[in-house]
């Protein structure tokens, strides 16, 4: 599990393209430092296992095609870079909100409109996702916790805090690029369980 606070911004270094899956090769100090192999790192909101550590400060990782179908990842390439969250150790601050790695969806970054310290920016998404979004709720776009300041049926709103814009990837995001998003998952929860109240009866 992971909670949306982004560690570091990493840099994929190299993609190793397969008949319809990848391998990653992502340079992350921080993150790497303490890895093993197994271990789980939160890639741009993608949950990615690490199958090698060459010990200079990067990391191997497998994308499955499910993954490259579900989410952007398939975007990236050398020099790209990545927002990395190693997963919450047992104990650990719970700064965000409920991050899985399973993302969503893919959205669009449609506007930004900067502000004084801060950027407001227009997320275009799926109506099928939109139903799990609601205003002053959490959902994570590219690995990063953000609050919804409002949501209609194809798009939703979010402010960048100075730290958002400076610790992250959404600092430099145009409009027209693809983020990864993954709704809360207590609402896909409650969802499940309103539609089948009926048969656990």
């Amino acid at each position: 599990m992971f909670t949306g606070i982004v560690e570091e911004i990493g840099t994929v270094e190299a993609v190793e393209h397969g008949p319809e899956d990848a391998r990653l090769r992502v340079r992350g100090p921080l993150v790497a430092s303490d890895a093993r192999l197994g271990d789980s790192i939160c890639v741009s909101g993608v949950c990615l296992t690490v199958t090698e550590l060459p010990g200079d400060g990067t990391f191997f990782a497998d994308v499955m095609p499910e993954t490259l179908r579900r989410s952007a990842l398939e975007d990236v390439g050398v020099s790209s870079p990545v927002n990395l969250e190693r997963a919450l150790p047992v104990g650990g601050r719970y700064g965000g909100h409920v991050v899985q790695g399973h993302v969503d969806g893919v959205g669009t970054i449609l506007s930004r409109s900067p502000g004084p310290r801060w950027d407001d920016v227009e997320i275009g998404l799926a109506p099928e996702l939109a139903r799990y979004v609601a205003e002053k709720g959490s959902i994570a776009v590219s690995g990063i916790s953000l609050t919804v300041t409002h949501v209609t049926d194809e798009s939703f709103g979010v402010s960048l805090i100075p730290t958002t814009l400076e610790a992250t990837t959404l600092g430099t995001l145009a409009p027209g690029a693809r983020v990864n998003l993954e709704v809360d998952v207590l609402a896909k929860y409650t969802e499940r369980l309103l539609s089948t109240a009926g048969v656990l009866r």
